[in-house]
Formats: C-alpha cells, sequence, structure tokens
C-alpha cells in the first residue's frame, strides 16, 4: 500500500487509457506522455500498460508501508528516498518498508511518471484504472491521505529500462507536425499561413484536456456554426476568439467549434512536458 503525504499540484493514476468507446461519449484519457510511462515501467519489470502515477511538476510525497520498487521518467525531477538523494530516472531504485519517498520542483518538462514494480492496482472503469479529469471516470485525483493498491510484484526487476530517454523541453521552442482538416476549409487562406509562420504560447489554463494557445487569431472563411461533430486526439480546435486549443488525453468525444487540423500523435508527448508559458510552432506536411 501507498499512502500520499503530499500530491504536488497534480496526481493522478494513468495507464493507456480507454480507447474505443469514443461512440459512447467516453473519452480515451491516460497517460500524456506514453513513452515516459512506458519507460518507467519497464525499468521495474512491468507491462508497458501497467497503472502509473502522473505528476504534474513534482513535488509528490508519499509512504510504503511495505517497501517497493519504483523508477522515475518523463521531466526531470530531483528524488529522495527517507531524504537521501537516489537515481531513478528509468532505473530501479528500493524503497524500503515504511520508507518515503520525495519527489521535488520538475527542473526540466512538467510531467513525470512514477512506477512501482506490480503497478497501481485500484479497481478498473471500463478497462482501465486511468484518472479522467473531464468525465470523471476511474479514481480522483490524489489528495493528503490517499491510499493506493500495489498489485503483485513481476518475477524480477528488469535492468535499467531499454526505452531512450523522451524529449523535455528546456527553454526553447517545440516544433509540432500538423496535418490540415477534417474542417479546413472553414478558414481563410491567410489563417493557414498564419498557423504554420506564427509562434503560440501555451497558456495558464492548460491541463489535461487540451494545451489552450494564445497568438496571432485565426481568421474564418465561414463563420457559421457546425453541429457537434466527433474530436480525436491531437485536434487543433479554433473557437470564435480565433485562439487555437490542441486536445490531449482527457478531450471531449465531441465538439462544436471547427477543427482547422490534427497534430502528428507522435509529437504529443513533447507538448505534454511543456509548460505554460512555453513557444511553440506548427510545422505542415510539405514544409
Amino acid at each position: 500500500m501507498i499512502e500520499i503525504i503530499r500530491p504536488g499540484p497534480l496526481s493522478t493514476v494513468q495507464d493507456l487509457g480507454r480507447p474505443g468507446l469514443a461512440h459512447l461519449g467516453v473519452p480515451r484519457s491516460g497517460a500524456l506522455d506514453v513513452p515516459a510511462m512506458v519507460a518507467a515501467n519497464r525499468a521495474v519489470g512491468n507491462p508497458d500498460h501497467a497503472a502509473v502515477l502522473e505528476i504534474t511538476l513534482g513535488g509528490l510525497a508519499a509512504r510504503f508501508r511495505s517497501g517497493a520498487t519504483v523508477a522515475v521518467a518523463g521531466a526531470t525531477v530531483p528524488i529522495r528516498i527517507d531524504r537521501i538523494g537516489v537515481d531513478a530516472d528509468r532505473r530501479p531504485v528500493v524503497v524500503p518498508p515504511g520508507g518515503r519517498l520525495d519527489l521535488g520542483t520538475a527542473r526540466a518538462g512538467l510531467r513525470c511518471y512514477l512506477a512501482v514494480a506490480g503497478g497501481i492496482a485500484v479497481e478498473p472503469v471500463l478497462g482501465s484504472r486511468s484518472t479522467d479529469t473531464l468525465s470523471g471516470l476511474g479514481p480522483p485525483a490524489l489528495s493528503a491521505g490517499s491510499t493506493l493498491p500495489i498489485g503483485t510484484r513481476p518475477p524480477a526487476v528488469a535492468l535499467p529500462s531499454p526505452v531512450p530517454p523522451g524529449a523535455v523541453p528546456g527553454a526553447g521552442e517545440v516544433t509540432l507536425r500538423l496535418r490540415f482538416g477534417p474542417r479546413a476549409d472553414r478558414f481563410t487562406a491567410d489563417a493557414h499561413a498564419t498557423l504554420l509562420r506564427s509562434r503560440y504560447t501555451i497558456g495558464m489554463h492548460s491541463n489535461r484536456i487540451g494545451a489552450r494557445l494564445s497568438g496571432p487569431a485565426l481568421t474564418r472563411a465561414d463563420a457559421t456554426e457546425l453541429p457537434s461533430e466527433g474530436i480525436v486526439l491531437g485536434s487543433v480546435q479554433v473557437p470564435g476568439d480565433g485562439q487555437p486549443l490542441v486536445f490531449l488525453a482527457d478531450h471531449p468525444t465531441t465538439g462544436g467549434y471547427p477543427v482547422i487540423g490534427v497534430v502528428d500523435g507522435a509529437d504529443l508527448p513533447l507538448l505534454a512536458q511543456c509548460r505554460p508559458g512555453a513557444s511553440v510552432r506548427f510545422r505542415g506536411p510539405q514544409q
């Protein structure tokens, strides 16, 4: 059992989510940075899909009543076990029975993933243990005093994960590959060009649902309203103010604002590690 002493700004249980249920109005949810989640799981010998803790900006403190083997991947965070600094970055370390693990504030990136040998064994909902912050499915976000069961430990702990380190944004600019559509025709040619040549800033109100961007507004060629239609992961939706919004794992399954394009899924983990205030650009398929 894990006892949460301090959850940090936002800590949730995540796995690979609930794909294939959008027709029922159920978002996919799941880890925002899947490669980091997989790296942490492999480091402790878990299957890739095992549930982990997704921790935003660090700051989590937890006590392991019976001890555990843990690893961390994603954002760069200082890690201490019983006040002693350790290197658990994509490598297994042991927390003794009754031991306390503390994560400091992330030095680079935004979200880190804490894997425990055996996985986080909360009760699954619709086949997943993920916390969905939009629909409320899955376990609630962690708070002080929360307890989490640990599953059966794998037969042997793996060597440090063969998964290479994921990209963790620093102070530079992030470029996201984009394909136009399905409603690109709702925008002017100038709006298309503006999206691909401009710098946008990630806003403070970004979350697991989506990254809200601010920058040059995108002008519509057709201002009539659309009926609600399906939304996919990575959709770049443009509300009436012309400021794009990139949908992430907890996105709604439908929406009425037009989607000018969709970000390449391989670039979404990089976006998930960008902090508010970071700069992003979009690159079209021919650039």
